[in-house]
């Protein structure tokens, strides 16, 4: 077995390698879409070990964009081998650091029901950093949008309303573990012009001309079949607690219904008590966990043990 850099000659082989253990870990960027432009550079590191039938049989790819340096943390595309070789792994792990300078930490997410990874990540001295939930909702009849007076839910409007939704995700995700990270207006023009974007998708909801609360709904996949993924659920803090939140979401649902969505989903972090409440509440309900492992990068006694 030996770990190499992924050439582009093999590129073919290491997609088909994530797609054939995609269902294994988290596949959240692993879909068709997110290879249709990949190519191992600076904001995407990968390297693979090939057995010696030059078979692949484990890969490590890092994505390293303008939202994570600024982060500073590395979030892995695909952390996985199909041998048992802790070695293997260790091996792929020393090269993925090779590309971390400047950063806090690099972090994966693994379904708890996938022990045997977890159980190779945290001997690799990897530890939890948080769980997250996977919520889903079968279609039904939608709630009545119960808006509070002087409040009104308004599309987003493409060159006016980025700054704003950036003020409002960036406020209420400020303590929110995982998401602390600022987003910036030409994220959210992403955001619009990616292949997920449904029209009218994004929404805003404004107390008089005052832009408090955001919502998305975008394509998406589970179990192989189409869904509408809700995310983010954002209302400012000084906001919250009025029953705001219930409002996006169900204006979200009934968008869903409109566009003929039969499921929605979602996800939330598992200390997010209050939210997880509301989405049960409004019909949602869990069918995945996954735990978040995170490698501190400033433990020089992680670094002298792993080299």
């Amino acid at each position: 077995m030996r770990v190499e850099a992924l050439r582009n000659d093999r590129l073919a082989d290491f997609v088909d390698y994530c797609k054939r253990h995609k269902a294994e870990v988290d596949e959240s960027y692993l879909y068709d879409e997110d290879f249709r432009n990949f190519e191992p550079d600076e904001e995407n590191p990968t390297y693979i070990a090939v057995d010696e039938k030059g078979k692949v049989v484990a890969a490590a790819s890092l994505i390293i964009n303008d939202y994570m340096r600024r982060g500073k943390k590395g979030r892995f595309r695909i952390f996985h081998t199909e041998i048992d070789n802790i070695d293997c792994m260790r091996e792929l792990l020393k090269a993925i650091l090779s590309h971390t300078e400047g950063m806090n930490m690099i972090f994966l997410f693994i379904p708890i029901v996938n022990q045997k990874l977890i159980e190779v990540m945290e001997k690799l001295d990897f530890c939890i950093e948080r769980y997250s939930f996977l919520l889903v909702r079968e279609d039904m009849e939608v709630s009545d949008i119960d808006l509070l007076k002087g409040y009104e839910i308004r599309p987003f409007r493409p060159g006016i309303d980025e700054e704003s939704w950036c003020r409002i995700r960036n406020t209420s995700f400020a303590k929110l573990i995982g998401n602390e990270t600022p987003i910036t207006p030409k994220m959210v023009e992403e955001m619009r012009l990616s292949d997920d974007y449904i029209e009218g998708g994004m929404m805003i909801l404004y107390h008089g001309e005052t832009p408090v609360g955001v919502i998305r709904g975008s394509k998406d996949e589970y179990e192989d079949q189409p869904i509408m993924n809700i995310g983010p659920v954002a209302v400012n803090p000084e906001y919250q607690g009025r029953g705001l939140g219930r409002s996006l979401l169900r204006a979200a649902l009934a968008f869903a219904r409109e566009k003929g969505y039969k499921r929605t989903v979602l996800a939330v972090n598992a200390e997010n008590e209050r939210a997880k409440t509301l989405y049960i509440q409004e019909g949602f309900r869990q069918v995945e966990a996954v735990v978040s492992y995170k490698y501190e990068l400033n433990d020089s006694m992680k670094y002298k043990a792993l080299l």
